[in-house]
């Protein structure tokens, strides 16, 4: 297998670098380097887009016809990678990147229609509604209840985890319609209006502090019929499809940038000797194991994407690569916070660029804060990447989809 880029692929990269230095203004690059998690500034995040949508950009993996890219796999992959490596933040995953292709996927022409070009235009933003108190990795178990009455289903129940409630006009959930059969039956994908009647949602604090995650209860909210996606009592079908969006992507190049970043702060922060850090046997012998996984790991994506390309199933790749992903990413923030030394046990979230608003905080009038940005960033980002096994399917779920695809056990 030939990983070399293309004379054309590398001219692509180049308009796409191109691209990077006239669009990207310094106050994004920090925005996308000083997240504290996924999930930018979500004002940063909607600029971005609407800058990325004028230059046709912003959902490249969508059909052509809805408004993507005639790209190849390994443009996709530049693409993305380059986002990284310049800093770029994030859009937020839950419309673009999840339900969209769904909607493309399983929508009525109808459906198609309206959310598809609001989502690029950022008129509707989604937030995503699975987890349940008592049903997170065996997502399988909800309980919120949707009663048929008429044109419209009556909702009832709560969902949590949701991030963006507060900043979603529209949600998409998997609700209970029936109680026969497997548990993985009577399951239907809505769509849901956030303003309509009986949604209230209440704000979870994360241990960064950060109000990003929330509770949403819904109390007889009528929803139309013509906001199923798919069919009635197939939703599980249309989660699974998305399941591989959310799981999939690029990682490598991100968790590259993180490693290079703790190479070189750790060459400027003492160690326990009082020489650099970086020299100190324990800890470069950490972060070289970490940076050969991110180079195995995009070894790994590079063939998911030319198994892709060449039109074959890659399998439980999306599983694979999301264990390895977040498990690299934990270890990382780990030898983050080791190289910010001191300073970054600092609790400073004005520094940063959380995805929420920081729950009874106040920065200092003046801004001021001790060390470098990336040193109030590492504390952070160490808390909020604990969640990064457990959300998407934890890893103990995703460890027994490949026993089974892969082992047959």
């Amino acid at each position: 297998m030939d990983y070399d880029w293309s004379a054309a692929d590398l001219a692509f990269r180049d308009e796409v670098r191109a691209f990077l230095d006239a669009k990207l203004t310094p106050e994004l690059r920090r925005a996308g380097r000083s997240a504290t998690s996924v999930y930018p500034d979500h004002e940063a995040s909607m600029e971005w887009q609407h800058i990325l949508h004028e230059r046709g950009w912003a959902a490249p993996h969508w059909p052509v016809e809805h408004g993507g890219c005639d790209w190849s796999l390994t443009q996709h992959y530049i693409f993305h990678r380059e986002l990284t490596l310049a800093g770029a933040p994030p859009l937020s995953p839950m419309g673009i990147r999840m339900v969209a292709p769904a909607i493309i996927a399983f929508g009525t022409p109808e459906q198609k229609a309206f959310y598809l070009p609001r989502i690029l235009t950022r008129e509707v933003f989604f937030c995503q509604g699975y987890s349940e108190p008592e049903a997170g990795s065996d997502l399988a178990s909800l309980t919120m209840a949707a009663v048929d009455d008429g044109d419209d289903f009556v909702c009832t129940g709560s969902k949590i985890w949701t991030t963006h409630a507060t900043e979603a006009n529209w949600i998409f959930c998997l609700v209970r319609t029936a109680k026969t059969g497997k548990k993985q039956q009577g399951i239907t994908f809505l769509l849901i209006d956030m303003t309509a009647p009986g949604i209230e949602i209440r704000p979870l604090v994360m241990t960064s502090g950060e109000q990003v995650q929330n509770q949403v209860f819904f109390d007889n909210v009528r929803v139309p019929k013509a906001n199923v996606l798919g069919r009635v009592d197939e939703g599980w079908t249309v989660a699974k499809y998305l399941l591989v969006h959310e799981r999939g992507g690029a990682a490598a190049p991100w968790l590259q940038v993180m490693a290079q970043d703790i190479a070189e702060a750790a060459a400027a922060q003492p160690g326990p000797d009082g020489n650099a850090l970086i020299d100190d046997p324990l800890f470069a012998n950490r972060l070289a194991d970490a940076r050969i996984r991110t180079e195995v790991l995009e070894v790994l994506e590079y063939r998911t994407i030319s198994a892709m390309a060449q039109g074959r199933d890659p399998g439980p790749a999306s599983s694979l690569l999301k264990i390895l992903a977040t498990e690299l990413s934990q270890q990382l923030t780990e030898l983050a916070l080791d190289a910010a030394g001191p300073l970054g046990r600092a609790y400073q979230p004005h520094a940063t660029a959380p995805g929420g608003p920081v729950a009874d905080y106040t920065p200092p009038t003046d801004g001021y804060h001790s060390g470098a940005d990336w040193q109030a960033v590492a504390p952070l980002r160490y808390f909020n990447d604990r969640a990064g096994s457990i959300y998407a399917g934890s890893n103990e779920i995703q460890r027994n989809i490949l026993a089974k695809a892969a082992l047959g056990l």
